[in-house]
């Protein structure tokens, strides 16, 4: 099942605006997370391109590479100054991300090309095990 556990919208008050939700790790949570994000962004008054195609990226590996029968992702955005930061944390800590050569006829596997070409930053931070996030940051 889907939860929204916490969103803010507004830095007045000195808080950070993010925004957090599990979703299943599946195509759907994956296509979710996007949906999902592109209203939130909109909520905050931000473009949501090319933010949304990160996080799509990041979600579709985490469906696809960090599945586990059961366990969910999270998706993490938050907003520190003029950058905001995606995070997608799955329970496959023991299978990380590598940036490399894709073969010219495969189709698929430009994911993480696509995250690095958008991104300002982007990498991978081991959690307590089994767990991992990958983040990337996009300047405002």
């Amino acid at each position: 099942m889907n939860q929204k556990i916490a969103a803010t919208n507004s830095q007045l008050d000195g808080t950070i605006p993010n925004f957090t939700v599990m979703l299943s790790c599946t195509p759907r949570g994956a296509r979710l997370a996007r949906l999902l994000a592109a209203d939130q962004l909109r909520g905050w008054g931000l473009p949501t391109d090319p933010a949304t195609l990160v996080v799509a990226e990041l979600a579709a590996n985490a469906a696809t590479h960090g599945r586990l029968p059961g366990r969910s992702f999270r998706l993490t955005l938050y907003v520190v100054g003029r950058t905001l930061r995606i995070e997608v944390t799955d329970t496959r800590g023991d299978r990380l991300p590598e940036l490399g050569a894709v073969d010219a006829q495969a189709e698929s596997g430009r994911g993480l090309l696509l995250v690095d070409a958008l991104a300002d930053r982007w990498d991978v931070a081991e959690g307590r095990f089994p767990r991992k996030t990958v983040w990337a940051e996009l300047r405002l």
